[in-house]
């Protein structure tokens, strides 16, 4: 029998760049992202258990009012619900709450990574597993010129200053759509990945991440032109 997958969901209350960005009303959707990626997340066929963590009481309300058995709610200690908290903190709270099987980390702030697409890096992860990878985690692969320390990392101008862009090696960006590994890596590696992860990628629409006001505006706005599909 196949481990379950829990979905890890942690919710911050008090948005400093976007105000009440996880349940103000979004493309729609009265309670915004959260009601969005609850409904992407109970649409997936592989996800067995949804753990939402937050300290956002009217998030709480709303959750609890979906009356979803898959839907395991969590009030966060405001200890671990500040500015200041770290993603490392955050890691051993997922394994605190999901200690056994498969653990799959994702955000309100990917609003564009559906049920489908859960499901489909599921059956990736799973595959990827026997093929000698312990994790997987969601990436956008860029082609650009990119610059550090004064010089380019990603191409050589010795050998062509200007080269095409499509010739460009990509480099990965971690995008923080998805993270999915074991328990016990979280346990042994105190990480949300782990030594060998596979690298899955999205495109930039669906990888669009909403950190900053104008991330919500365009991402409301990829919505009503139709680029998206929530």
């Amino acid at each position: 029998m196949k481990e379950a997958v829990s979905c890890f969901l942690p919710c911050r209350k008090g948005s400093e760049r976007v105000p009440r960005k996880n349940i103000k009303s979004f493309a729609g959707n009265t309670f915004g992202l959260i009601e969005v990626k609850l409904k992407q997340l109970l649409n997936s066929h592989y996800i067995d258990e949804i753990v939402l963590s937050t300290n956002d009481e009217e998030i709480l309300n709303y959750a609890d009012s979906l009356k979803q058995r898959r839907i395991r709610l969590h009030q966060r200690a405001e200890a671990l619900s500040s500015n200041i908290t770290s993603t490392d903190q955050l890691v051993n709270h997922a394994l605190s709450l999901i200690p056994k099987g498969h653990i799959l980390w994702t955000h309100v702030t990917s609003p564009f990574i559906t049920g489908e697409r859960y499901d489909n890096l599921i059956n990736c992860y799973r595959d990827q597993l026997e093929r000698g990878y312990d994790s997987l985690m969601t990436t956008t692969p860029l082609q650009s010129f990119l610059w550090q320390n004064g010089k380019p990392i990603n191409y050589d101008r010795v050998n062509e200053k200007w080269p095409r862009t499509q010739t460009i090696k990509p480099v990965h960006e971690v995008n923080s759509g998805a993270f999915l590994t074991s328990s016990s890596v979280y346990a042994d590696q105190q990480d949300r990945i782990g030594l060998h992860p596979y690298l899955y990628e999205l495109d930039k629409l669906e990888s669009h991440d909403i950190d900053w006001p104008e991330d919500f505006l365009m991402a409301e706005c990829m919505v009503e032109k139709g680029l998206v599909a929530l």
